[in-house]
């Protein structure tokens, strides 16, 4: 039966693993958000070269197992000589991961600006990037931060999935301890509960944004030279 003493023996570990699980998270997304972002303008660059390339990394990512690519990164790639530790090995693999998707959020947002906007920036004499940076991309990131928002939920769920390359997260960490009492359902349990607690208000948090966002004004769109 579950005990507070079995609480109290077992909780230092498992909030350890569940920091080194936030960390991952934090990591992980942050890169995503940066490369979807370049991935994301690069689907819908002028050049071919960059729409071809990105088209095709989206598109393997996509179809592949996100498990599979932390095996690789981790297993496969020492064979190359390159040796990457359990913990770096999962925040890149968890960020390549979710680039790919971010990408197609990036992609689809700036597509969802009118052109108008595009051809309001062209006529004040700005520059393709200075119209990302000033008209495009403010407007964009309102309509996608749902989107985002959910995604950083997403990561930190998925992120349970580095224990197989024996990264001692919050799902490894639960792990050895049942296998160490055989007190799984108690420890199962605690792990279940660690990530609720943190996930839920990281949800609501993202509500709240969504929320703010809406009433926020619009930001203005022509004009502006730089």
């Amino acid at each position: 039966m579950f005990s507070l003493d079995d609480m109290i023996q077992f909780l230092p570990s498992l909030l350890h693993g569940a920091l080194l699980t936030i960390a991952v998270s934090l990591l992980a997304f942050a890169l995503a958000m940066v490369c979807g972002l370049l991935t994301g303008i690069a689907r819908i660059s002028r050049l071919w070269p960059l729409r071809a390339v990105s088209a095709v990394y989206i598109q393997f990512i996509r179809g592949t197992p996100l498990l599979l690519q932390l095996f690789f990164i981790y297993y496969v790639l020492p064979y190359g000589g390159i040796v990457l530790s359990p913990f770096v090995s999962g925040v890149l693999g968890l960020a390549l991961n979710y680039t790919a998707y971010m990408a197609e959020v990036f992609r689809s947002g700036i597509q969802a600006i009118p052109k108008g906007q595009w051809e309001a920036g062209a006529s004040v004499g700005m520059s393709r990037r200075l119209m990302l940076r000033r008209i495009i991309l403010p407007q964009a990131v309102r309509i996608i931060v749902p989107s985002i928002g959910n995604f950083f939920v997403s990561i930190f769920k998925d992120s349970a999935l580095v224990s197989v390359i024996t990264m001692r997260d919050l799902m490894f960490s639960g792990q050895l301890l049942a296998s160490a009492t055989y007190k799984h359902f108690e420890i199962f349990a605690m792990v279940a509960a660690i990530y609720f607690l943190i996930s839920y208000p990281t949800a609501k948090f993202v509500e709240w944004i969504e929320a703010r966002i809406d009433v926020t004004r619009r930001p203005v769109v022509i004009g502006m030279r730089g």
